[in-house]
Formats: C-alpha cells, structure tokens, sequence
C-alpha cells in the first residue's frame, strides 16, 4: 500500500546489574531467533551496542536505534531489569513502544540462574506511570522467545498507526454540506494526536481542477480507468473529467503535504459539486483509497482519519460507509436465515454512493448517481462505482471527537454476508453479533455519526490496543457486547 509506514522495531534487553548479564543477551538472541524463523527478519533491529544496566547504557542504546532507524521500540526484560534506565529509554525514544518479559525456560534454571521478570515487569508498569510514559504492554506480556515473539508482531500494527498519524495531514475541502451536522467535530483533538489538517474551500479545489484541463497524463489514466472497469464502463463519455479530477487531487497532495509523509482527504462531493464540476467524484475517491491515500465523504474529517487508522493497521484497503438501512424481512428470510448464524435485527446494510474501490467488490459498474438524480440533471450525476461488496469478515469502526474535544471510539467484528443486496451504490449486507443492542446502547447512546469505516478483516484486536495507545479512555471504546453482558444504559428489566 502507498502512504503507509513501514516499521522497524528495535528490540533492546535490560538487565539488573544484580543478576547475570548473560541471561538478558541469550534470551534476546533467542527472542531474534523465534521471530525471524516465524516473520519477516526485516520487521526487527535486534540493537547489539549493550545490555541496559545503567543510564549510560540507555544513552547508548539510543544512539544506536536512531542510527539503526527504528520507529518503533521493543524493551525487553531478560532478567528482573532496571527500573529508572529502562522507562529513560521508553521516555526519551521518539515512538511507540513496548514491553515485554521473559518467562523461566526449565526447572534447571530455578536453582542459579532464575531471571524474575515476572516481577520486574510489575515495576516497569509503575515507573511508566510515574513518568507519564505511554507504552503498549500486551494482555499478558511475560512469555517464552516464541511467544514474545508474536507479541512483537501484535506490536506491529499498532505502532505503524502511532507512526502514521504523527505524521499525517488531513486535507479537508469544504464546507461540509448544508443540513449535515452529523460529521461535524471539533478539530482540537486531531493536533492532539499529532495530525495536522489543511481546511480549504471547494472554491480553491475547483481552481485547481480547471488548470488541469489539458494536462497530459490525463490519456494514460483513462487507459488505466478503462483497464480496471473493463465491462463495467457504463459512463465511458466521463473519464477524462474524471482523470482530471485525479490528476488534481495527486498534485495537491504533493504541493500540500508539507513535512509530513502521509495524508488522507475529506472531499466534498454535494450539493454543488456536482453542478459546478459537472460529475460526482466517488471513483476517483474509489481509487485513490483503494491504493492507501484514504478520501472520505461529504467532508467526513474523522471518517479519513479513521479510514487512515484502517489502512495501515490492516495493510489494506479500506472503505466508508453509512450504517445505512435494514435488511427486508423477505430478503432475510429468502437469502440469509439458515444460512448463517444472525437473526434478522443483527443485520443492516452498509452503503455508500460510489466510493469502495473495485478490488473490495463482487462486480462493478461505473454510473450515475441515483439520489442526486433524483434532483438533478443525471449527465452531472455520473462517477460512482456500484456493486456488492465481497463477503468475508471486515471489522466496523470508528475514532470521533465529542462536541466538548474527548475522543470516543467504537469497533464491532462481523461479517459481510454471500447475499445480494438488489440495490444500488457501493453496497453490502452486514452481519454483526448483538448488532440491535450495539446499534441503540453504542451508535446511538455514545452520538456517534451515521458514517463507519469498515476494515475488510478482523483486526477489532489491534484497534483496541491503538485507541488505548491513543489516549481514548477505554470506557469511551464500545463494543458489541455479548448477549448475557448487560450495557450500562440497557433496561435490566426488558
């Protein structure tokens, strides 16, 4: 994927100075040894410069991970460790980190060589605490090299998030559309977490648009256009607007970017885009999302930022849809009862105009609009990619800022169903456990807006860890609870 980090971890080993030196070194050779048999040796520096004793050592190590260029740290515990120098190097390391432990390897261990990194971890915690230092610590970080070594993996998405959106620009054209509150934020939580964002007018986009007319690259991006619609060119009299649309977006991203490597949009797309730009831009959002440089909707600025967390914590395509209609009763019960485990309420359908990019679809069919035709002439309608989205699992979620600048959160594991939809857009049949009770006690208690982003895969895991990494409060992080685990605002007596 385009606009993603690539993550080094750099794995660095404590000890205390009070227990053998040698336990730390052989459990880190082994720890190296178990990931690089297991994943990819490149995802890891192991840092060889010393083991951290004291804040010299830290000093050292320091040096040596910068030089290395490592994004992202790995404090490992052989031995009981030193408190003060290891939480030095987590406060002092510009980027995500985290800790892990060593467990006992054998009975022969216990007698001489017994590391106690059980307990030290226990005092890592506290002095982190104490420095206002945030690091991920896994669900039980104390394991054998094998397993440390997938926690090191489990690590990995979670610090390209972290990396990601400290160096990401949210470009926004606006305003947001008239009688469209519902994704309007304050954006004082995004400098927060490290995002910068460039609001600019629809007017400025349009300038730019017009001084691309002629470009020459337009030809080749409607071959390109032509290649990835193939049969479902429906509306091939629209491409070349269409390719200078793109072109226009791919520059300002270069022009606009400043210092920061990654970027995402919340474009405008109605009501007066339409008219004044003589298309509708789902497509080109389409494609441009489905190569990582995440374009949202109706000028959706926390829809973008969520769909960036997506892409780099999934590697992968993303999309953005509303949490749209609900699933007839005849089509339930035609198509999807007794095919899989969902009653009727734990269904609803996910549906955007045009925007998912073709390879996270069964079919496509570039056309027009429906709704805005309904209003409109539909020659300027034309630009969405329509189809039903591929069945498999996807994980529904969403970062949002609160009217008084907290950050809240959702994530829901479910599914999109082998179903057809018999409708129109960018479209599919959603399956959620528990989706009802979700649907009023998170969605609606917690005001969340209408828009979700949707990873196609299950990664609810790794998103929880970046939202706590975040600084979200992990009662403000809902989820779909299980049918025997009440919400705070159910009736107890229903």
């Amino acid at each position: 994927m385009e606009n993603t980090p690539k993550i080094k971890v750099g794995i660095v080993a404590v000890s205390r100075d009070c227990f053998p030196e040698s336990l730390s070194v052989n459990r880190r050779k082994a720890l190296v040894e178990a990931y690089t048999n297991k994943y990819d040796a490149e995802d890891i520096y192991e840092c060889p410069i010393c083991i951290v004793e004291s804040e010299i050592h830290m000093v050292q190590a320091l040096e040596d991970l910068k030089k290395a260029g490592c994004e992202a740290l790995c404090v490992y515990l052989g031995n009981f460790g030193p408190e003060i120098s290891e939480t030095l190097l987590a406060k002092h390391f510009d980027g995500p980190k985290m800790f892990c432990a060593a467990a006992e390897e054998n009975t022969g261990v216990l007698s001489s060589s017994r590391g106690d990194a059980y307990c030290g971890m226990l005092n890592a915690s506290y002095n982190l605490a104490i420095r206002g230092v945030k690091a991920y610590i896994p669900e039980y970080p104390v394991g054998t090299a094998e397993e440390c070594a997938d926690m090191i993996h489990d690590f990995l998405p979670i610090a390209r998030a972290v990396c990601g959106l400290s160096n990401l620009k949210i470009i926004s054209f606006g305003p947001r559309p008239t009688n469209f509150l519902a994704c309007n934020a304050p954006i004082k939580p995004l400098y927060d977490l490290g995002v910068e964002i460039e609001e600019n007018s629809e007017l400025d986009l349009f300038e730019a648009f017009n001084k691309h007319a002629d470009d020459p690259r337009i030809p080749a991006v409607v071959k390109d256009m032509e290649e990835e619609l193939g049969a479902g060119n429906k509306k091939p009299e629209i491409l070349r607007k269409l390719a200078q649309y793109e072109l226009t977006l791919l520059d300002w991203i270069e022009e606009h970017k400043g210092y920061r490597k990654y970027v995402a949009i919340a474009g405008k797309c109605w009501p007066a885009f339409q008219t004044q730009f003589g298309f509708v831009p789902c497509y080109v959002n389409s494609r441009l999302t489905g190569r990582g440089i995440p374009v949202s909707c109706e000028v959706d600025i926390y829809g973008a930022l969520s769909e960036f967390i997506g892409t780099v914590v999934s590697q992968d395509a993303v999309t953005l849809l509303d949490i749209n209609n609900t699933v007839p009763a005849d089509l339930y019960k035609k198509e999807i009862e007794g095919t899989a485990p969902y009653k009727l309420n734990e269904t609803f359908m996910g549906f955007h105009c045009g925007n998912t990019t073709s390879s996270k679809l069964s079919f496509c069919e570039m056309k027009y609009q429906l709704i805005m035709a309904r209003s409109l002439p539909e020659e300027v309608t034309q630009g969405t990619l329509e189809g039903d989205i591929q069945p498999g699992d996807i994980t529904f979620f969403r970062l949002q800022s609160t009217a008084d600048t907290k950050l809240r959160a959702y994530i829901a594991e479910g599914e999109v169903l082998p179903a057809a939809t018999h409708s129109f857009g960018s479209i599919g049949i959603f399956a959620i456990s528990e989706m009802s009770r979700f649907y009023r006690h998170v969605l609606i208690e917690k005001r969340f807006p209408h828009h979700g982003a949707v990873a196609f895969g299950h990664y609810g895991k790794a998103l929880y860890e970046v939202f706590k990494y975040l600084g979200v409060d992990v009662d403000e992080i809902g989820y779909n609870q299980p049918a025997d685990v009440r919400y705070p605002t159910e009736n107890p007596f229903k």
